[in-house]
This record gives structure tokens, sequence and C-alpha cells, in this order.
């Protein structure tokens, strides 16, 4: 599993996807978004299909959503723009 610099603390790049979405106060994220936060200040355009693999992994045990057009996306099987949110807790 890789890791990455965030917030001066190694972490794996899926504990570093929920901990920026655990910031973002319940709003979805893309991918871009993310990997912004996580490399604030150096190239994150590598961490685009790193960040979607690892989604799907996350959303595959429920750990996060993904989101097509506005609705939940089979983590297997969805294509182009999406955006990443935490499992609503009510």
């Amino acid at each position: 599993m890789s890791t990455l610099d965030s917030s001066s603390s190694e972490l794996p790049l899926e504990e570093a996807i929920l901990n920026v979405l655990s910031r973002a106060s319940g709003k979805t994220l893309s991918a871009p978004e993310i990997a912004h936060a996580i490399v604030p200040d150096g190239d994150w355009h590598g961490l685009l299909m790193p960040i979607r693999r690892a989604a799907v992994a996350l959303a595959q045990v429920g750990r996060l959503i993904i989101y097509r057009k506005g609705k939940i996306a089979d983590p297997d099987d969805f294509r182009g723009v999406y955006r990443l949110g935490l499992p609503r807790q009510d």
C-alpha cells in the first residue's frame, strides 16, 4: 500500500482519502479536490488513478460512497466524472 505525506504524517492513501472526506463536513468531493488536499503544494495529478482505485476498494467495503451525476454509483461499474462522500450516519 502506498503512503504519502498528508498533514505532516504518513498515511496510507485510503486513510488520507477518508481523512480529507471527514473534514469536508458531509459534502462530496471530486478526485482532484481530494488529491489537491493530500498534496497541496506538489503535483497531485499522479494521484488521480490511485485515488480512483482506492475509492473503489473503500466503496466495496462500505467506507465511502461513489456518486455519479448525484446518484450512488456501483463501484464495480462507473465511468466518467465522479464524487466521493462518506456514508451517512443517521
